[in-house]
């Protein structure tokens, strides 16, 4: 049976002393995160995941979902007590405004807390998700009554909320998504139509559930430039605001997948139903992004939860299986065999998660704040830039680090041999559950190229200069100190970067396939390398640490062997990926598609 210890000590080591969370105690909201009140965070919400929300974990995914004749939804044994205690003590709104009953502390907090949520139980993370990242799109584009009606009521858990992209024939390209919105002549309109694929779209976790859906109004312009989005909820409130006639929208099927078996993925069906225009019209699209760009960060959060506790069992196994004998002689003798831990490729496929995980868990706390400073920092130019930062990063945090998750929880699931494909050690439900990941919200695939043909040349490439000079600044201090090896590693990977960026503005241009044959490799060097500059500044905060006495002895040399593991042995790739992409596309496009 799996286990799962809230990593609590490692994530506020970062928060303390790699982000200098106490630095920011001048913004909104920041104020309230004293040293206290994130302790009691992370040990509390620590302590609920892994005591409630985790046990329900294995049995959740062996009972699924249950869909009824009258298209309702009941969730797994356990998840609707288990929903209400995350309701009842404001975990759904801990980083929402306190005007709409949230908790209003930092985003970072909220991160921190969400990590601790999907490692203990991913498909149940996702119910409160979803509705964190439908809460970002109403803040944003909903009119002052929306907010007042929807937010307090989905803050508080009482409703939840989905996002309805997706259709039978358009994933990606939602250009030509065919729900239609129909005037009602009342403010309202009538939404016709078929959604697929929809996490949560039906279930018995709330009283309501909002369905933010994308459709198209009569006579609107083609492709994305005619789609709109509206509120279309369950239950239509009555004057109170109280869940009142059925809306008619329902659940189709539940789709059989291959992994977050206790979360609810719908066919939803639209026949008529009631919605609300959010936003202007025609301009759905970008307000359904700020949704999208949130649940892109929460996905590679999925990959980093899903490492984590991958890991942490992988090491447990590892410190009690007994098999063969150290190279070098028996460790113990006494024995009959010695642990998994002499073997050093075993060593390696824990180091490597290790690393993943730790490195990881530091850029998308790092990830957070750049969301926070976005939204709070004093100056204007400071804001813009933070934005500008996160926006760049964006696909590189969903893309690696939901790569990282699949890959780190593979390789866990090998350390443990035979019994890793056994559903009773857990093992395969995490490298079920990992792999979706990289599917939705934008495969991949559509990450890298939206990072080669948006984000890197936006305007004229500012974000991706200003966050080599970050790095390049911190690569400066540190070629002084104890960690110049370290920095001198990064600063050659960070080279790599910049020799496939130029070799990108050459060729890409020439040949627009050379740029999407060039984009996964692009993702991986810079998600490596992003992961290097944290371990970076981990190595710094953890030698300071060690040179002042301060903090768990232990704890800091494991971060340093750690740092050096990440650059002796995983900072290398980055050469070899800017070979691959520099190989260009002619050999990716040669063959004719019949050949195939």
């Amino acid at each position: 049976m799996p286990t799962y210890t809230p990593p609590v000590a490692d994530t506020r080591f970062v928060l303390d002393k790699v982000l200098g969370l106490h630095a920011y105690a001048n913004l909104p909201r920041f104020a309230a995160a004293t040293p206290d009140m994130v302790d009691a965070i992370l040990e509390e919400g620590g302590r609920l995941c892994a005591e409630q929300f985790f046990p329900l974990n294995q049995s959740g995914d062996a009972e699924g979902c249950t869909r009824h004749e009258d298209g309702s939804v009941t969730t797994p044994t356990g998840f609707r007590e288990a929903y209400r205690q995350l309701a009842e003590g404001g975990w759904i709104g801990l980083g929402a405004p306190e005007a709409y009953g949230g908790q209003g502390l930092p985003h970072v907090l909220s991160v921190a807390f969400e990590e601790y949520l999907i490692s203990s139980n991913i498909a149940f993370a996702m119910y409160p998700g979803l509705t964190q990242g439908a809460i970002a799109a109403i803040l944003v584009a909903g009119s002052e009554e929306q907010k007042a009606l929807y937010l307090p009521r989905m803050v508080a858990g009482d409703w939840a909320g989905t996002m309805n992209l997706t259709e039978p024939h358009c994933g990606t390209d939602l250009g030509l998504i065919k729900t239609r919105a129909e005037p009602k002549g009342d403010g309202s309109y009538s939404i016709t139509g078929t959604k697929i694929l929809i996490s949560a779209g039906e279930h018995d976790l709330a009283d309501n559930i909002v369905h933010l859906v994308l459709a198209k109004l009569p006579g609107a312009p083609g492709g994305t430039k005619g789609i709109s989005l509206f509120i279309v909820p369950k239950f239509l409130p009555d004057a109170e605001g109280r869940p009142g006639a059925r809306n008619a929208v329902s659940c189709g099927s539940i789709e059989e997948k291959m992994g977050i078996h206790a979360n609810s993925t719908c066919v939803m069906n639209y026949d008529g139903a009631t919605g609300w225009l959010i936003g202007e019209a025609n301009k759905g699209l970008a307000a359904m992004f700020v949704m999208m760009n949130a649940a892109r960060l929460g996905v590679g959060l999925q990959g980093l939860g899903i490492a984590e506790i991958a890991y942490q069992n992988a090491v447990a196994y590892a410190k009690e299986r007994r098999q063969g004998r150290a190279l070098t002689g028996p460790a113990e003798p006494d024995k009959p065999a010695d642990t998994l831990f002499v073997h050093p490729d075993v060593r390696r496929m824990l180091m490597e998660a290790r690393a993943g995980a730790e490195g990881a868990r530091a850029l998308a706390l790092w990830g957070a704040l750049q969301v926070d400073l976005a939204r709070h920092a004093p100056e204007a130019a400071e804001r813009e830039a933070a934005d500008e930062m996160i926006s760049l990063v964006t696909p590189v945090i969903k893309g690696h680090l939901t790569d990282l998750g699949y890959q780190i929880a593979t390789e866990a699931q090998q350390v443990f041999g035979g019994h890793g494909y056994i559903r009773e050690y857990g093992m395969e439900q995490y490298v079920r559950d990992a792999r979706i990941a990289m599917i939705y919200e934008g495969t991949n695939g559509v990450q890298a190229m939206d990072l080669v043909g948006r984000k890197l040349p936006r305007q004229g490439g500012k974000a991706a200069m200003a966050l080599f000079a970050l790095i390049a600044a911190d690569i400066a201090e540190a070629r002084e100190g104890a960690q110049a090896e370290l920095a001198v590693r990064l600063e050659k990977a960070v080279g790599e970067v910049q020799a496939a960026l130029m070799w990108l503005m050459q060729h890409g241009m020439k040949d627009p396939n050379n740029a999407g044959a060039a984009a996964y490799p692009l993702m991986t060097l810079m998600g490596i390398v992003l992961i290097g500059w944290m371990w970076l500044k981990m190595a710094r905060a953890a030698q300071k640490g060690l040179d002042a006495g301060e903090g768990d002895r232990a704890f800091l040399d494991a971060k340093l062997v750690t740092a050096r593991f990440y650059a002796e042995r995983i900072l290398p790739d980055a050469g070899a990926l800017r070979r691959k992409l520099e190989g260009g596309a002619e050999a990716v496009m040669a063959l004719p598609v019949e050949a195939f």
